[in-house]
């Protein structure tokens, strides 16, 4: 194998980090080879310079007119790969360090009002009252995703095995492979036993391990066949904008929060490892603050 492949096997095995993860740190860093007409068996790190990190950099902006996100995260996945190249001593030099990151636009996250999402658990309530294996399927996952503020990797990972045997708690995968146990609420739970019966004669997924959710073959469901039932169920009660399954994740949090939930509390059921992630909801309650000072206060109407 080439240093490329080897730096990822070791993100693989080393660091455990997710496949989707390994596909970003894979692109990213074959087109960064590519521009320096390289491949991954020709690749020689001892040729790169400095100098060839910023233009490719500013190629990234000008010619491929990437945000800044984007040129974030591949700059991101280079550094990666120079550090461990650095550890193993087969380069010399750091020709990243110094390269910085550049400032985002501030977003707060998108979430679906109360309202609005009060109107998607009443259409759900027809869903979860079927028998059909498919229309419980889909109320079941977008409820675990807005009741438990599951990620759409923790979702689609998930195993019968990580359902408790009384289903009040869920055992998911997180980001850095860290393991966390989410309750689950008593509604939740008596869905999870319909769902169970109801595709016990389907229940048959590629692999030692049984598929939480599956799709309509009987298999491990795929994230974007998650991403499409989400939006189908979102955009059906008219629920405008982005309509993705972090969405719901961000209503969960957001919800959470304006019903006085301790942000410590929020940031243990998102999994978050640093509450800096999870302070982003503050401002969210602050806009919502201010929109109630602004509706309610005498002076503010004159």
């Amino acid at each position: 194998m080439n240093r490329v492949d080897d730096f990822l096997e070791w993100l693989r095995s080393e660091r455990r980090y997710s496949p989707h993860t390994i596909l970003n740190y894979s692109r990213d860093i074959d087109r960064f080879v590519a521009w320096c007409g390289m491949s991954r068996d020709s690749f020689d790190a001892q040729r790169i310079t400095r100098h060839d990190v910023e233009d490719w950099v500013i190629h990234l902006f000008d010619e491929c007119g990437l945000k800044a996100s984007s040129v974030n995260r591949a700059v991101a996945s280079v550094r990666g790969l120079w550090r461990w190249l650095l550890k193993h001593k087969y380069v010399e030099k750091d020709v990243v360090r110094g390269i910085r990151q550049y400032k985002l636009p501030r977003r707060l996250p998108i979430f679906v009002p109360d309202t609005r999402m009060e109107n998607v658990i009443e259409e759900l309530r027809e869903d979860i009252a079927s028998y059909e294996f498919v229309r419980v399927r889909d109320a079941l996952i977008v409820l675990l995703i807005y009741t438990a503020g599951l990620r759409l990797s923790e979702l689609v990972d998930a195993n019968c095995e990580d359902v408790a045997a009384d289903y009040s708690t869920i055992r998911v995968m997180g980001k850095g492979r860290k393991e966390r146990v989410q309750p689950l609420l008593k509604s939740l739970g008596q869905l999870l036993k319909k769902y169970f019966s109801l595709n016990s004669s389907q229940n048959i997924c590629i692999g030692q391990k049984k598929a939480l959710i599956l799709s309509n073959k009987g298999v491990r469901i795929s994230r974007r066949t998650v991403q499409r039932i989400v939006d189908r169920k979102l955009k059906g009660v008219g629920v405008q904008g982005r309509t993705s399954p972090h969405v719901l994740r961000h209503t969960f949090a957001t919800h959470l929060l304006n019903e006085g939930a301790d942000l410590r509390e929020i940031q243990e059921l998102l999994g978050h490892a640093s509450l800096k992630a999870t302070q982003v909801y503050t401002h969210l309650d602050i806009e919502r603050l201010k929109d109630v000072y602004a509706s309610a206060h005498p002076r503010e109407r004159e």
